[in-house]
């Protein structure tokens, strides 16, 4: 099993350059499963997550082909309505393929979920919204099963802002007969890039960067070109990196305009940023300022930077309070942290984060994939050499994290277990 060897420096200083939205590809490669014929995504690292929806809509019936940054997908024979259980209970967002095989076959069978252990995350949002379009839901042995031989029209309430349930919904509603409206529907950049591909395809779907999302339905969708955007979370990551640098750090290929409720706490820590069209330049205080931080969902604090900004929180002169209102479990990297001389307290969903001088350097264990690019942040400013092991997890959402570190001043080695 594969670890990093990471010795700490904080002497890290040039542009570091961020690839697509891991978040965004994923549900917009299911949406391809729309349309007949074959869709090009430019813009696409080379990610395990990638690697298992790939091969997931190939069983499907799908050909997939990636070579570079570029990946085609071509559609033209899906007809395979079964989702396994051994390829979606590697990843969660394999559940995205329900919408799609529903719309387009009528009928779609998809095992439950997996993917990263942060705590329960149901998908009854995305069942009881594809009953409100009509169709029959049934659960057996462990399976989804789906069928409707004609899509309805519906206004769909989500009782909690859902990205996962906004996006299913709206790549099922596209072939729905007659109007459907999705009230509280989520605003992540990831549902308005799921929409960019769709209209480009044909949909009629308004309302985007807005809680109502309106969809009149069509018949039929075609194949398009599209580029997908930054990974906002990546740039954050790499952000925290810059902060906690001894000379400012350029992440470029960013949308600033994602990351404004992170970009706020940075200057709360007392970071200076220079920003522009496609660029933010870090440069990190002497003295990092305390402060509070609560997830929400978007346009508030994203949950996929809670650890990474702890990391930050960890050296501040004063106490920090870190509450996580998305995934309440999600804070496996309090011990690892804390196992590098971290002063963290956990209670339910909120850490208190105590600043200390420096970290010791030890050997830890990645348990997600935000964790692990915290323990990653961590090692690089910890005395001595920090061991993360288990960064298969890391693999599943940032390509060759430790190459573009490096690339930086970093000495992040990967060694082969």
């Amino acid at each position: 099993m594969d670890s990093f060897k990471i010795e700490g420096t904080r002497k890290l200083s040039g542009t570091i350059y961020v690839s697509g939205a891991k978040n965004a590809i994923l549900p917009v490669m299911a949406a391809c499963l729309l349309a007949p014929g074959k869709s090009i995504l430019r813009n696409v690292p080379n990610l395990i997550d990638l690697k298992t929806m790939s091969h997931l809509l190939r069983v499907l019936g799908a050909r997939i082909e990636h070579n570079g940054s570029t990946m085609s997908i071509d559609a033209k024979d899906v007809c395979f309505i079964e989702a396994p259980y051994e390829l979606v209970s590697k990843m969660r967002a394999s559940i995205y393929v329900l919408g799609p095989l529903l719309a387009r076959l009528k009928e779609a069978r998809v095992s439950f979920p997996g993917g990263c252990a942060i705590g329960t995350r149901p998908v009854d949002l995305h069942l009881k919204a594809l009953e409100a379009l009509g169709a029959e839901i049934t659960i057996e042995h462990g399976y989804i099963h789906a069928k409707a031989q004609q899509l309805k029209g519906a206004d769909i309430y989500f009782e909690k802002s859902s990205v996962g349930a906004t996006i299913n919904t709206l790549m099922a509603a596209v072939f729905a007969k007659g109007t459907t409206r999705l009230l509280n529907a989520a605003m992540e950049p990831e549902v308005d890039s799921t929409i960019d591909l769709l209209n480009k395809m044909g949909a009629k779907i308004s309302g985007q960067a807005t809680t109502t999302l309106t969809i009149e339905g069509v018949d039929d969708l075609f194949p398009v070109e599209m580029t997908m955007i930054p990974d906002r979370i990546e740039a954050g990551t790499f952000l925290i990196a810059g902060a906690l640098s001894t000379d400012p750090v350029t992440v470029k290929n960013c949308l600033p305009e994602h990351l404004t409720s992170a970009l706020d706490k940075l200057r709360e820590a007392g970071c200076e940023l220079e920003t522009g069209e496609d660029f933010i330049t870090v440069a990190g205080p002497k003295i990092i300022k305390p402060f509070n931080l609560r997830t929400l969902p978007y346009p508030g604090f994203p949950t996929d930077l809670q650890a990474q900004f702890m990391v930050l929180a960890a050296f501040a002169d004063g106490v920090s309070f870190i509450e996580d209102t998305i995934f309440p479990d999600r804070f496996m990297h309090v011990a690892e942290l804390n196992r590098l001389q971290a002063d963290i307290r956990l209670e339910r969903n909120l850490a208190t984060v105590k600043g200390v001088k420096a970290f010791s350097g030890a050997e830890v264990m990645a348990t997600d994939l935000r964790a692990s690019a915290a323990l990653v942040l961590a090692g690089m400013v910890a005395d001595g050499i920090t061991t993360v092991s288990r960064i298969y997890h890391i693999d599943r959402g940032y390509d060759r994290i430790e190459e573009k570190l490096n690339s930086i001043g970093a000495k992040i080695t990967r060694e082969n277990g």
